[in-house]
C-alpha cells in the first residue's frame, strides 16, 4: 500500500510513470503501438520519457509486458539526461555535473494480465512498485509524488521545464488543453499522490467484474465471457475520475494531438505541428547502460 512520506522526507521524490501495457489500438503492427513514429528517428514512448526528464523527475518507470520489455529498452536504454544539467556554459567541468535519470521497466503482474492491465492500470501499478522498491531501499527515497505521461498524447515536452518546480512539490499539477484534461479521455500529463493512488484503485476493483455474478459468490452464476474482468477495457477518464485537481496548477499546453487510432495518427501527421516535432540531441537522449557493479568475468 503507497504511503505519504512528505513529513520524513528533505528531498522531494517525483517518480515518472509511462504507461504501455494496455490494450491493443488498431494499428495492428507488427511492434507495440507505443513505438509508433511521431518524427525521424524519434517514437511516441520516447517522447513520454523526454517529457518526465523536463518535468523534473528522479526516476522513470515504463510499465509494459514482457515481450515487449526487449525492443523498447533496445530503443531508449536505461537513463536518460536532465534537461536542466546540460548546456551549462559557465560550469568550470560541465561533463561531470551532469544529471542521468534512470529508467526503470516494469513488468504487469501475471495475476493482473488479461484481467485489469488497462492503461491506468499501468499508471497504477508503476505508482505501487515504484513505492514498495523505494521502500527497500530506504524511506528517504520513497517517491512524494509520481508523474504519469502518455505515449498516446503528442505535443512538446518542453513546456514543462518552466514549472519544473511546481510540479516537485505537494500541489497538485495537470496539462490541459481547450479546458480538457486527463479526466475527459485526453493523454495529457499530470500528478498525483498516495491518496489518489488509494482512492483510483478502490474506485477500479470496484467497477471491474470477475469471473462471477457481484454478490453471487465463487459457487454460484458465472458470467459471460465477454463481461468478465471489464476493468482491462477501461478507458482513462474512467480509472482516473476519482482524482482531485482542486487547487492544481493548470498548465495550457499550445498544441496537443491523440494518437491512439489511425484518424487521430493520420491528423498529426498531416498537421503543421508536426514538424516542429524533433528527436532530441544525442546529448540529452541517446541509448545508454548502467556499468555493471561487481559483475564476475566468467
Amino acid at each position: 500500500m503507497i504511503e505519504n512520506t512528505s513529513n520524513i522526507q528533505a528531498v522531494f521524490h517525483l517518480a515518472g510513470i509511462i504507461p504501455v501495457a494496455g490494450q491493443p489500438l488498431d494499428f495492428d503492427l507488427p511492434w507495440h503501438d507505443s513505438c509508433t513514429p511521431i518524427a525521424p528517428d524519434y517514437l511516441a514512448v520516447e517522447r513520454a520519457v523526454v517529457e518526465c526528464a523536463y518535468a523534473g523527475c528522479e526516476t522513470i518507470w515504463i510499465v509494459c509486458h514482457d515481450d515487449m520489455q526487449p525492443l523498447i529498452r533496445h530503443r531508449i536504454g536505461e537513463l536518460v539526461e536532465d534537461p536542466i544539467w546540460l548546456g551549462r556554459n559557465m560550469d568550470p567541468r560541465p561533463s561531470e555535473t551532469r544529471k542521468q535519470i534512470p529508467i526503470y521497466y516494469v513488468p504487469i503482474h501475471p495475476k493482473d494480465r488479461d484481467k485489469r492491465d488497462c492503461l491506468g492500470w499501468s499508471i497504477l501499478y508503476g505508482a505501487l512498485v515504484a513505492y514498495s522498491i523505494s521502500k527497500k531501499i530506504s524511506t528517504y527515497v520513497v517517491p512524494n509524488r509520481y508523474y504519469a505521461a502518455f505515449p498516446y498524447g503528442v505535443y512538446p515536452p518542453e513546456i514543462l521545464r518552466a514549472h519544473r518546480k511546481q510540479i516537485s512539490s505537494e500541489r497538485p499539477f495537470v496539462l490541459s488543453f481547450l479546458n480538457t484534461t486527463v479526466k475527459n479521455g485526453e493523454y495529457l500529463g499530470f500528478t498525483f499522490d498516495a491518496e489518489d493512488f488509494k482512492n483510483c484503485r478502490r474506485e477500479l476493483r470496484k467497477e471491474g467484474t470477475g469471473r462471477y455474478v457481484p454478490g453471487e459468490g465463487m459457487t454460484e452464476k458465472m458470467l459471460p465471457i465477454e463481461e468478465r474482468w471489464s476493468a482491462r477495457y477501461f478507458p482513462v477518464e474512467q480509472v482516473f475520475s476519482s482524482l482531485s485537481f482542486k487547487g492544481a496548477l493548470d498548465v495550457e499546453v499550445d498544441w496537443y494531438f491523440k494518437i491512439d487510432n489511425w484518424e487521430d495518427y493520420c491528423e498529426y501527421m498531416g498537421s503543421e505541428m508536426r514538424k516542429g516535432m524533433k528527436r532530441p540531441s544525442k546529448a540529452l537522449f541517446n541509448y545508454h547502460e548502467w556499468n555493471p557493479i561487481g559483475e564476475d568475468n566468467i
